[in-house]
C-alpha cells in the first residue's frame, strides 16, 4: 500500500511538474555566476510548491470557499506581470549591459515562489481529485513524496541549465527568454482557465 500510494505520487508529480524544468532553468541561467542563486530558487520552489499543496488541501478538505476554483485562472496574472516587469528592465537597460550578463541578475525566492504557485492552478485541480479518493494517510504520503521530488527537480533544472551548449544558449537569450516564457505562461494560465471570459 506505501510503495504503491508513492510510485502514484511519483508518478503524479512528474506528470504535473515537468514543465517546471524550463522556468527553473531559465531562473538557473538568470542567476549564473551569482553565489547563493541554487539556495534561492531551492527555497523558491519549496515555498510555491508548498503554497500549490497547501490549497489542494484545504479545497480536498471542504475549504473550498476561501479558494474558489474560478479564481485560479486568475494566478495566470502572477508570470504575466513578472514577464511584464522583466521585459520592461531589458528594454530599459538595453542590450548593452555586458557586465551584468556575466555575472548573472539575482533571484529572489520570492520571485520563483510567486511564478511556481501561479503555474500550479493546474497542479490544484489535478491533486484535489485525488486526494479525495486516497483518504487522509495517502495525502500525507503524496505530500511527503511530492516534497522530497522537489529538491531532486531543482537539481535537475540545474543540471540541464548547465550543461554545454544549453548553458550558452541560455546565457545569451536568457534576457529574451525569461520574460517572453513568464509571459507566454500568464498568458496560457488565463486562456485556459477561462479568466476575463476567454
Amino acid at each position: 500500500m506505501i510503495l504503491s500510494s508513492a510510485l502514484q505520487a511519483i508518478g503524479l508529480f512528474i506528470a504535473t511538474n515537468i514543465d517546471d524544468i524550463i522556468v527553473l532553468s531559465l531562473f538557473f541561467a538568470r542567476g549564473a555566476g551569482r553565489s547563493g542563486t541554487t539556495a534561492r530558487i531551492l527555497v523558491g520552489q519549496y515555498l510555491g510548491f508548498a503554497g500549490i499543496l497547501a490549497a489542494a488541501v484545504l479545497v480536498s478538505l471542504g475549504a473550498g470557499a476561501f479558494l474558489p476554483e474560478e479564481a485560479i485562472p486568475y494566478f495566470g496574472l502572477i508570470p504575466l506581470l513578472l514577464g511584464l516587469w522583466a521585459a520592461w528592465q531589458v528594454w530599459r537597460s538595453g542590450d548593452d549591459d555586458d557586465d551584468a550578463k556575466i555575472a548573472g541578475k539575482p533571484v529572489a525566492a520570492w520571485t520563483v515562489a510567486a511564478v511556481t504557485f501561479a503555474n500550479g492552478g493546474d497542479n490544484i485541480g489535478v491533486y484535489v481529485p485525488v486526494f479525495l479518493s486516497v483518504g487522509v494517510a495517502a495525502t500525507v504520503a503524496f505530500c511527503i513524496v511530492f516534497l522530497v521530488l522537489v529538491a531532486a527537480l531543482v537539481m535537475l533544472a540545474k543540471f540541464v541549465a548547465t550543461r554545454p551548449g544549453i548553458d550558452e544558449v541560455l546565457e545569451r537569450w536568457e534576457h529574451v527568454l525569461f520574460p517572453l516564457v513568464l509571459v507566454g505562461l500568464g498568458i496560457v494560465i488565463l486562456y485556459t482557465g477561462g479568466a476575463f471570459g476567454l
